[in-house]
């Protein structure tokens, strides 16, 4: 029978994730070499090779690739054992993996964390900042252990709750002489300017559905990856674009840019947190998201 141990199943997750044996280990918390002995003790007991290695790193098998996503569901289903294990516990305690969306985590991040600490000594908040499809899918893997967003979310494997509104501004140029006087309709034609994160970015979605039947004749021109670059380029007079109101006091130390409302009822976003069902820690997961609206303000 063949037996593989979890930690050899941690230790080929780890090289998968980072393709580097020495990343790998420093992701682990062990040494490289006891990683690669546990990594070659891992192919023998399954009798295949699951890494191409290589002078500049390390390349997936075939069959890693096949095995990778079941592993990850096994890891996943230990982790949710281990949580049950400790229902007992102190309530917001130990390891938790938090991911955040890039046009959130700059701008809620510092106003909280300090906080957080302070009322929850005991939890130990390790974050990822990406979009939204990889913190689903590194959460649904059991790499996350649950992660804010835009709600609402499809993917019906997931459990969710609401944390704070979230309203949006439009930042446009200082000194446009074309621009209409504030507020501005969503459907106004000015919105033809508007320029937008790439897509992946739940931000862009947003935008495209505040804007309704407007189509942004600048949006296919740029690819910004973050909310300071499309800022910078409205301060150059290249467009507008949609600003959360969260960004508003950072956003504002930038010269050469405005910020004006939209007419009512005032576009916004819903700001939540999400886990996997089942995870066994919902009772954290919601006072966390409960104490981090009342940071913000909103409870």
């Amino acid at each position: 029978m063949i037996k593989v141990t979890i930690r050899q199943m941690e230790y080929f997750v780890a090289l998968a994730e980072t393709l580097h044996f020495g990343r790998a280990a420093q992701l682990a918390g062990v040494t490289q070499p006891a990683l690669s002995a546990q990594i070659a003790e891992m192919e023998d007991k399954l009798g295949t090779r699951l890494f191409e290695r290589a002078r500049r790193g390390v390349a997936l098998s075939d069959d890693a690739k096949l095995i990778l996503p079941r592993i990850e569901r096994v890891l996943a289903e230990m982790q949710e054992i281990e949580a049950l294990a400790r229902r007992e516990r102190a309530a917001m305690s130990g390891r938790l993996r938090l991911g955040v969306i890039p046009t959130v985590a700059p701008y809620l991040l510092p106003a909280i964390l300090p906080a957080i600490g302070a009322r929850f000594p005991d939890l130990s908040l390790e974050l990822k900042e990406s979009v939204t499809s990889t913190l689903v899918e590194e959460t649904l893997a059991g790499r996350l252990d649950a992660f804010i967003a835009a709600l609402p979310l499809e993917d019906t494997r997931l459990a969710s709750e609401p944390m704070l509104e979230d309203g949006f501004l439009l930042a446009v140029p200082a000194n446009d002489p074309n621009f209409i006087e504030p507020p501005v309709a969503p459907e106004s034609p000015e919105l033809e300017r508007l320029i937008l994160l790439e897509e992946g970015h739940c931000l862009r979605d947003q935008a495209l559905a505040i804007c309704g039947s407007v189509k942004p004749l600048a949006m296919s021109n740029f690819g910004a990856t973050s909310l300071t670059t499309l800022l910078q380029m409205v301060a150059h007079g290249q467009g507008l674009t949609l600003v959360p109101e969260m960004a508003l006091t950072a956003s504002r130390a930038l010269p050469g840019v405005k910020f004006v409302p939209f007419s009512a009822p005032i576009p916004s976003r819903t700001i939540g947190m999400a886990w996997r069902k089942r995870a066994g820690r919902e009772a954290d997961f919601r006072a966390l998201a409960d104490t981090i609206g009342k940071l913000a303000g909103v409870r």
